[in-house]
């Protein structure tokens, strides 16, 4: 069985992968799903330090200290540019690259550039707090915003969803290693709705094919447990 490492979005945390998480474990696979630096059940580490690089940190050490190989890298939404970042720094230890409905940046690229549109519309919201410049406030029916329109799913969620850093979307990713990244095998999994603004003539050859969509919300991992858990399983069979 295989070893998955979930990372979330921004604004989430390693819970919004519980439902996959107890689906993944139920087949026997491993699965580590962390929170980043700042956001959920570490976001009492609140600090005007903490940016992108901080969080591709977070998983490159992961992988080093709990001595994973093989992985099966899977990165949510702005965990697209996590997951980038991370398995440039740990090549060794990654065996596959997952976008979940997820960012999927060049070198020298901020999420602000990347996805500019939904980004800039999230910098409305910015203010600061304790000296940090946020984004994302939570607030009662935001999980909406996320795709999530199940009264009592949406309300789990609002209840969990945290401020993210600025600095996270605006720092630009800076690749070491990237031809030892781009040899490592991906594969997307993304929401019918954001098909149209994505390069599928490019994610479909750099993952020979292996590009899936499901017509759900953006957090299809709670939308979609079941869907996203069996592309995960398929892909780690592969």
């Amino acid at each position: 069985m295989a070893t998955f490492v979930l990372v979330h979005g921004g604004g989430h945390g390693g819970w919004c992968y519980k439902p996959v998480a107890q689906r993944l474990r139920a087949m026997g696979h491993e699965v580590h799903a962390p929170s980043l630096t700042g956001l959920a059940d570490r976001r009492h580490l609140m600090s005007d330090a903490i940016d992108l690089e901080t969080h591709i940190t977070d998983i490159a050490e992961l992988l080093e200290f709990e001595d994973l190989t093989a992985v099966i890298l899977v990165g949510h939404s702005y965990g697209g540019m996590v997951i980038t970042g991370a398995a440039d720094r740990r090549p060794a230890r990654v065996g596959h690259r997952v976008y979940l409905d997820a960012a999927y940046p060049r070198d020298g690229e901020s999420l602000y550039e990347h996805a500019y549109e939904a980004i800039h519309g999230a910098r409305q919201g910015l203010h600061e707090a304790d000296g940090v410049e946020l984004v994302m406030a939570p607030m009662p029916g935001m999980a909406a915003f996320f795709g999530v329109t199940d009264p009592q799913l949406g309300a789990w969620t609002d209840a969990r969803l945290t401020a993210q850093p600025w600095a996270c979307f605006t720092q630009k990713l800076a690749l070491t290693n990237e031809a030892a990244m781009r040899a490592i095998p991906e594969s997307h999994l993304v929401c019918t709705s954001t098909l149209a603004g994505r390069d599928l003539a490019l994610l479909q050859a750099r993952s020979q094919g292996r590009v899936w969509d499901v017509d759900t919300g953006h957090d299809l991992m709670l939308t979609e447990p079941d869907w996203v858990a069996e592309r995960l399983d398929a892909i780690a069979r592969l």
